[in-house]
């Protein structure tokens, strides 16, 4: 099983970002305001969590950078793989970091916070990141979906990625927290462009909306991955909820592994 979504907020990252502590503290979260390798190890293994995917946050003083994660990753290498984070108002500069956290620190792919910088994600800023992706053949992971944090939800529309797509054809999305509540909304676009794909982070599988089961149990079983948002979500209630889903068994296992292996490369 992968989960192809997770963050490296640790106690340090909370701190730098009082909105993020403040969401946790209304949903009375604070026990899970941070992350520890031993704990994420723990619960994943737990949750019999093979590989996940554990994402920087990039802005103004961040405590999570690009070599904070690549750190993390080397004291697990076979369960954690690494992914880059760059804000697009960086310019240039922003371009050579992920350069050369992909060339130096061995980190497969870019997460996108469009709410984080208040940019919609077909946003110009944005596009030297996604050619150098192409480039250095990783994918973008793009926040969509509404944001609980007190940001605007605009910019998490999915719509915005029927642009990126169309520029880009070759770029690799993996559209985040399923696009909620706009959901229809990413799975039309998921159907229409081969490179786009719907992780499912941030919502336990017993809530998905009928048109998502549909979706990935059917003609969508290619384009849908498993994720938790970690450490918003735990392992135990959404593996669980995975697991008992009435799927077709050719369709689980492409949304609990198959699918996310064939776009990194694992084997």
């Amino acid at each position: 099983m992968a989960d192809v979504w997770a963050n490296l907020w640790d106690v340090a990252f909370f701190r730098a970002q009082p909105a993020m502590q403040a969401l946790y503290d209304r949903l009375g979260m604070q026990a899970r305001a941070g992350v520890t390798t031993e704990t994420l190890t723990r619960e994943a293994e737990a949750g019999g969590v093979e590989r996940i995917v554990v994402s920087a946050t990039d802005f103004a003083g961040t405590p999570v950078d690009n070599r904070a994660v690549a750190r993390f990753v080397a004291q697990d290498p076979k369960r954690f793989v690494g992914c880059a984070s760059v804000d697009p108002r960086r310019g240039m500069e922003g371009v050579r970091e992920l350069r050369r956290a992909v060339s130096e620190d061995g980190l497969r792919g870019l997460k996108v916070l469009p709410f984080l910088y208040d940019l919609p994600p077909n946003d110009a800023r944005y596009f030297p990141l996604y050619t150098a992706c192409i480039d250095l053949e990783i994918p973008a992971l793009v926040l969509t979906g509404h944001t609980a944090v007190q940001a605007r939800s605009e910019v998490g529309r999915p719509l915005y990625l029927d642009d990126v797509a169309l520029h880009f054809p070759e770029l690799v999305i993996i559209a985040g927290h399923a696009g909620y509540p706009w959901t229809d909304e990413l799975i039309s676009l998921a159907w229409k462009h081969p490179n786009l794909y719907i992780d499912t982070s941030g919502h336990r599988p017993k809530y998905f909306p009928p048109a998502l089961k549909h979706f990935l149990n059917s003609y969508g079983r290619d384009k849908v991955m498993f994720g938790t948002g970690y450490p918003f979500m735990d392992y135990a209630g959404p593996v669980g909820d995975a697991r008992d889903m009435e799927l077709r068994p050719e369709a689980r296992q492409r949304f609990l592994w198959g699918n996310a292996a064939r776009v990194w490369g694992w084997a």
